[in-house]
């Protein structure tokens, strides 16, 4: 019953999705001061860890068992139960439940990951840890119950009640990431010296480096949703490629026009904005669609991060800018660029002659999800701080926070040649 071309492109999909975490971290670890690069990396770490083990005991079945009234899923597959020998998928297209367990685990890990951006250079280590097992369980196993959970009218609210279309995390991923980064940044504060300190990237070859992996990653996180080794699969992917490259260059082109210079930071931010951008959309648009998503998400979002510091809130590595609203143009785009030519289960957008439906589906979609995401996150960050603390204290700030919780630093920089 099994198909082993698709049980392999899953399988490959979920270690592809994986290495983005690392990727993650190396992006963030070079986009902050040389002080804390280790701490941004070691954040991402946790992620995968603290992640890994609330999926095996309960994450799975909340987030994919059986439906509570499209809120949240049951118990029955607490520690996994129920899964082994088991397969997903319709007829001729299955694959071992496992497989499917393990590409949605990625998807978790990474987005709770990507709020480490919004409070970089001052959040207690431990504390953070804490975040993660709680935010999982509050914030992410619901809204993935809502968006991914598809059990043919009787599953998560959003994907079989409401009827918005999310290929690939739209909702579940970057809109949740991107209205919980603010919710952070704003219970924590801004970090000492905003806006009046430099405080740019320290290493951008590795920034270069950690937007390499996660543009490799994303193949998996987007083709991969298809879930299967087909037509659909190559869409998605040839739509991802489309869309990350043309918004680094959309990216720099605002940069140049305003600044008068295209920067490496630019054209690696503007990556992965097109990347956020098609990844609720890759399925269900044709590659002019997505060439269309990548030219505006360069633009859009570099307009969004330059707009924090008259704002006044300290998104401290621009997740909000890039994920928050790469996410709504991704999910608002398929309201309007939708077509059944690319996805026969998929709809047809104001644009593509499918009337106002759709986007009224998907609009109604992005607002619940921000929401939830972000008074459940402000008030997740509140309770930590109030009891435990979730910021550091201002020396440890100053000094950094590599050798504050992890007594190591980046680099050697005391040029004691006796060290081998």
């Amino acid at each position: 019953m099994i198909n082993s071309g698709d049980t392999a492109w899953v399988l490959a999909s979920g270690a592809l999705v994986l290495f983005m975490t690392p990727g993650l971290g190396v992006f963030y670890g070079g986009m902050v001061r040389a002080k804390s690069a280790l701490n941004m990396m070691m954040m991402s770490f946790a992620a995968i860890g603290v992640t890994t083990i609330i999926w095996v005991l309960y994450g799975y079945s909340l987030a994919f068992g059986k439906s509570h009234n499209g809120i949240i899923g049951g118990f029955e597959h607490l520690g996994l139960a129920g899964t082994l020998n088991e397969v997903v998928g319709p007829q001729g297209h299955q694959i071992p439940t496992l497989a499917f367990a393990m590409f949605q685990l990625t998807f978790a890990i990474i987005t709770v990951a990507l709020l480490s951006g919004a409070i970089a250079d001052r959040a207690k280590y431990g504390s953070w840890v804490l975040f993660v097992a709680i935010w999982i369980t509050l914030v992410y196993l619901p809204i993935a119950h809502w968006a991914f959970a598809g059990q043919g009218g009787t599953g998560g609210w959003i994907i079989d009640k409401l009827g918005a279309l999310d290929f690939a995390g739209g909702t579940v991923v970057e809109i949740n990431s991107g209205a919980g980064a603010l919710a952070l940044a704003l219970v924590l504060g801004k970090r000492d010296g905003f806006k009046r300190d430099p405080m740019r990237p320290h290493n951008m070859p590795l920034v270069l480096l950690g937007a390499g992996m996660l543009w490799f990653g994303w193949f998996g996180f987007n083709a991969g949703s298809a879930l299967s080794a087909g037509s659909l699969a190559a869409t998605a992917m040839i739509n991802t490629q489309i869309a990350t490259a043309a918004a680094s260059m959309t990216w720099v082109l605002f940069e140049k026009r305003r600044d008068g210079k295209a920067t490496t930071l630019g054209v690696a931010s503007g990556a992965v904005a097109g990347a956020v951008a098609i990844t609720p959309a890759c399925g269900f648009v044709n590659p002019l669609g997505a060439l269309i998503i990548g030219l505006l998400a360069g633009v859009f979002s570099a307009y969004a991060v330059s707009r924090k510091y008259k704002l006044g809130y300290d998104d401290s590595l621009d997740v909000v800018g890039v994920h928050g609203i790469g996410g709504i143009l991704g999910m608002l785009s398929i309201g309007f660029l939708a077509t059944k030519t690319a996805n026969e289960a998929g709809g047809l957008g104001l644009l593509m002659h499918g009337g106002t439906s759709l986007l009224t589906k998907q609009f109604i979609a992005i607002i619940v999800v921000a929401a939830f995401s972000f008074c459940a996150t402000w008030l997740i960050a509140q309770a930590i701080s109030k009891t435990i603390g979730f910021r550091v204290y201002r020396d440890d700030e100053l000094n950094g926070l590599d050798t504050t919780f992890h007594a190591e630093s980046a680099y050697d920089i005391t040029g004691n040649s006796n060290r081998y």
